[in-house]
Order: structure tokens, then sequence, then C-alpha cells
């Protein structure tokens, strides 16, 4: 496949820059609202606000780390979501740890839940 895409072209020179598809940040945030819509995949709305948001590739990227801590946030799996994400402060990757609105109301539930003891009886 590389020497395929090194046949047809290979990276565009943009100024100083060499871009692996020779499209700009706008064209790629164009292109991912194109495919989102033609796939019918609805719009965001931040749980916190209510605001409706297109789906973009900063949007893609901040599911995808959410997916990831969701699927293991020990301590490695945070370093390698740091690593994978760029991060220069582990701080910034680890804001993705923070809990929805409903998780957290479920969570605190459970740990008050009326007449139980720790051990699970009745009082």
């Amino acid at each position: 496949m590389l020497r395929e895409y090194n046949s047809r072209g290979g990276p565009v020179k943009q100024g100083s820059k060499n871009l692996i598809f020779g499209i700009s940040r706008h064209r790629a945030w164009q292109i991912v609202k194109e495919c989102a819509e033609k796939a019918g995949l609805p719009k965001l709305i931040n749980s916190e606000t209510g605001k409706e948001h297109n789906i973009s590739p900063h949007k893609l990227r901040d599911a995808f780390a959410t997916h990831a801590v969701k699927i293991d946030d020990s301590g490695d799996g945070l370093r390698m979501l740091q690593e994978h994400l760029g991060h220069a402060s582990f701080n910034t990757t680890a804001k993705y740890r923070k809990v929805a609105g409903e998780e957290l109301k479920d969570w605190y539930s459970k740990l008050w839940e009326k007449g139980e003891k720790q051990d699970g009886t009745s009082t």
C-alpha cells in the first residue's frame, strides 16, 4: 500500500509541511461531517449544557479517548492513551476519566441506598 501511495505522488508539500493526504484541517472536518450525515449519525448532545454539536474529527478523538478509558482506566491504560493522543501532560489525558452525570448519580445512589448495611443486609 505504501508503494502504491508513493507511486501516486506520496506526501504533498504545503509550505514547509509534508501532508500525508494533502488536505487542510478544514477539509478533513468537512469530510468527517459529510460522512456522519451520509451514515445517518445523530448530532452529539452535550450532557451538561444540552447544546448540539456536529460530529467532527475532534469529537471522534474525544469519543475514542472516552471509550478507551471506560475499557481500561488503569495507570498503564491511561499512559498508553496519553502517548496515543500525543499529550505532553498526563493531566490532560486524565480529564477523560470524568464520568457522565448519570453514572455519577448511579454510583452515589449505590453508596447511600436506604436501609442497606455494608454487608448487604437490611437495617
